[in-house]
């Protein structure tokens, strides 16, 4: 028997969501205030842990609760509900004959609602009215006889911020699956009968079932002392008695009562604790160069005085050699990293073992949450703990058959996320929608489930590669490869700056693999910029014999003498590798402008904008270039590759585009670029100046294809150069731009209007109306 799902509505930013829990780890993903620690909170209200606010309401729905106050009739006051369903076995059915929604009950799923409601609401609103009335008669009248303010409560929702607990009640419900969709979507108009248990009520028919704990993110690991009363009571009798009392060196039977103590203490504490260091073990400390730990008894007197640290944990230096009594540091000397795991493990195995304790009537079901373990713990120590977690939890002998231990892990870790593949996670996505707080969760089980198996065994495998943060970002970009990669963080400074304010991912998938993507982010609904190349490549041999060189491109004995020349002029070498004459066989490598030329780019053939040749790549409109959206929700996604733009030399220009980024930049930062201080890119053309533009763009894109030009040298030597001296390329400046304008806050409006500004009038200032405004 586990918790199969979760349904809730109305509550905070869950408006309406489905969560499918995993029958052992769940993994709650997500940009910060998406929900995922709503879910845990709701639990805890919903068993009776804590009592709901107002604000606990949606958003959505406020206005719900003020209309009502103010007597619309077709208002209804909100409910905040949540769904739970467990899918059982056979020998589960003695636990939920209350939840059995009738006798012809068939299957494996057993639901309850529990509901917080209103208790009378026509009562509720008399008694607002009539709070209300009061308030304002309160209030001083002015000469036209209206209060002078408007007091509290102005409308019911304020009524109801301080009185909630006494005009709300829970109710439970027994939900019949047969009623409900795949999707756990009740049919319309399905009224689910009241929960009526034979001798508990709804709760403690809930609590029977389900016994939720939590390890909360906010986990104080520091050793200095705290404020309290108690703390600072425990310091003064502590130092009260080392000034005036009798001092432990001169009482010899205190020392020796204590030392026979401690010995006692000591093998009491290694045995109690044993399980639990060999627990840690699992995770893979000590390891090699990590000190032991020890538990150790701390029988001081003034500690016994000052009621801290009693018992402490120690760490024993050197090799296990067998010594009793090693040397040791306490626990304080070690790392917050250590600290966290210690303290988690210890906390789970305390959670674990109270639940196991309990003799009588044991719920079935042990949900724990476990908020950001990440905290302190580096990317190893993280993937460790995620990995052994539930080794940790794992339930013994009959145990096993008769009950279950689930783990809820909310994180912001790539590194735990891609430890347990897709199909733990839940992604917890943000309504686009303007001025609306919701969120909606996505289970990736379903993602994986649905997708070709070959793209997803490649997905998992590069993201865990990757380590990106796809599932925690505002905007995804997919870039060609490394020199975009390195080069995309100034190039947003000098094209798209408010970018800066928000969190991208940035992918390096290549051209041949970024389609493979495109399940994943449209399934996400993430808004996408993809940075590809033209990846231009001959056509079909008709728009050649593939013996001659294409018009305008040099012979071979003209190739030979350059370099000869440039050599003796000590000017930069064609390199040694650079192909004499191009071959136009189809497929192969050519320059973005070749007659005919097509594309090899996976991405533009098989996603967007689905053209197949360079000029029909030329051709497409801006709408072309984007997936849009049908809803708020779907994936937005924009391409941007080479496209011709006016390049000017030696006073002739023409309309140009370069085959990579590399040829991009350097046809759009010509002059610049054959500069004799820019030698370090490699984009230096020996004896330019004597060339024509389009013999220079030939040479350009023949020393970028060259197998001794390092595109990571060309991207290192560009990030030593003053950013402001050169140009982002076209096509990635207006990617960068569109991006900015689908994710990043607005520009901020620091204009001021200066008639509100008026020095020469001391009383005050006036508006543009002229009404005088006291300062």
């Amino acid at each position: 028997m586990h918790l199969k799902v979760l349904a809730i509505r109305n509550f905070r930013r869950l408006r309406d969501v489905v969560i499918d829990l995993a029958s052992d780890i769940s993994i709650f993903v997500g940009s910060n205030n998406s929900g995922k620690t709503s879910v845990g909170h709701a639990l805890q209200l919903f068993t009776g842990s804590g009592r709901f606010n107002i604000h606990d309401f949606s958003a959505e729905v406020w206005n719900d609760i003020v209309s009502f106050g103010e007597g619309d009739g077709e208002a209804c006051l909100p409910t905040i509900e949540i769904d739970i369903w467990f899918e059982i076995g056979p020998d589960d059915v003695h636990r939920i004959i209350d939840l059995l929604p009738s006798l012809a009950w068939e299957g494996k799923l057993v639901g309850m609602r529990v509901a917080y409601v209103p208790s009378n609401p026509t009562a509720m609103h008399a008694r607002y009215v009539e709070v209300r009335q009061r308030a304002l008669d309160a209030v001083t009248k002015g000469q036209d006889g209206e209060p002078v303010f408007d007091p509290s409560p102005r409308n019911l929702r304020e009524f109801l911020r301080d009185r909630l607990y006494d005009e709300y009640e829970l109710r439970y419900f027994v939900l019949d699956p047969a009623r409900f969709n795949s999707n756990m979507v009740a049919e319309d108009g399905y009224d689910p009968a009241f929960l009526t248990g034979r001798d508990r009520s709804g709760r403690e028919i809930l609590n029977g079932l389900l016994h939720i704990d939590f390890l909360n993110a906010q986990r104080h690991l520091s050793d200095s002392p705290g404020g309290s009363r108690a703390e600072d009571l425990s310091r003064v009798l502590s130092r009260f008695y080392g000034r005036n009392l009798e001092q432990k060196g001169e009482d010899i039977e205190a020392l020796s009562a204590l030392a026979a103590s401690e010995v006692s203490l000591n093998e009491h504490l290694e045995r109690v604790f044993e399980p639990t260091l060999k627990s840690l073990s699992k995770l893979g400390y000590p390891g090699l160069s990590n000190p032991r730990m020890m538990i150790r008894s701390a029988l001081d007197p003034a500690q016994i005085m000052s009621g801290r640290d009693g018992a402490i944990v120690h760490y024993a230096l050197g090799a296990d050699d067998g010594n009793p009594d090693p040397p040791t540091l306490p626990d304080r000397y070690n790392g917050l990293g250590f600290k966290n795991l210690i303290f988690m493990v210890v906390e789970l195995l305390d959670l674990h073992a109270q639940w196991l304790a309990i003799e009588e009537n044991r719920p079935p079901v042990h949900l724990i949450f476990i908020e950001e373990p990440e905290a302190h713990l580096h990317a190893q120590l993280q993937q460790a703990f995620i990995r052994k977690v539930m080794d940790i939890l794992a339930l013994k002998d009959v145990d096993r058959t008769h009950y279950t231990s689930q783990v809820v892990v909310t994180t912001h870790s790539t590194h735990i996320l891609y430890e347990r593949g897709f199909r733990p996670i839940r992604y917890f996505r943000r309504s686009r929608a303007q001025n609306v707080a919701t969120s909606d969760v996505l289970n990736l089980s379903v993602f994986y489930d649905s997708t070709d198996p070959n793209i997803r065994s490649f997905l998992e495998r590069y993201l865990k590669l990757a380590h990106c943060d796809l599932f925690f970002a505002d905007g995804v970009v997919l870039v060609e490869g490394n020199v975009e990669r390195l080069l995309l963080p100034q190039m947003i400074s000098n094209a798209a700056p408010r970018l800066q304010s928000t969190y991208l991912t940035v992918l390096e998938i290549g051209g041949a693999f970024g389609y493979r993507f495109k399940a994943l982010i449209e399934f996400l609904g993430l808004t996408t910029l993809i940075i590809t190349d033209l990846d231009s490549v001959f056509g079909p041999l008709e728009q050649g014999d593939g013996g001659a060189a294409p018009a305008g491109q040099p012979e071979a004995a003209e190739l030979t003498a350059e370099k000869a020349q440039a050599a003796d002029a000590g000017a930069e070498n064609i390199d040694d590798d650079d192909e004499d004459v191009a071959v136009e066989k189809p497929g192969k490598t050519c320059i973005a402008g070749h007659p005919g030329a097509a594309t090899s780019n996976q991405t533009l053939l098989q996603w967007i904008p689905k053209c197949d040749t360079v000029s029909a790549l030329w051709d497409a409109t801006d709408e072309q270039k984007i997936q849009a959206r049908t809803n708020d929700n779907d994936a937005l996604v924009r391409v941007a590759y080479q496209c011709r733009t006016d390049v000017t030399w030696g006073g002739e220009t023409l309309a140009l585009a370069g085959r990579t980024l590399e040829e991009a930049f350097a046809l759009e930062n010509l002059e610049w670029c054959q500069d004799k201080d820019r030698r370090p890119l490699q984009l230096r053309i020996a004896k330019a100046e004597e060339m024509d533009l389009a013999k220079l763009a030939e040479r350009i894109h023949k020393r970028v294809q060259a197998k001794s030009f390092s595109k990571t040298d060309f991207a290192l030597a560009l990030l030593a150069e003053d950013p402001d001296s050169w140009s982002v390329p076209t096509y990635i400046a207006e990617g960068l731009s569109w991006l900015e304008t689908e994710i990043a806050p607005p520009e901020p409006d620091d204009t001021i209007d200066e008639e509100l500004l008026q020095a020469d009038e001391p009383e005050g200032t006036r508006t543009a109306a002229g009404d005088e405004v006291a300062v």
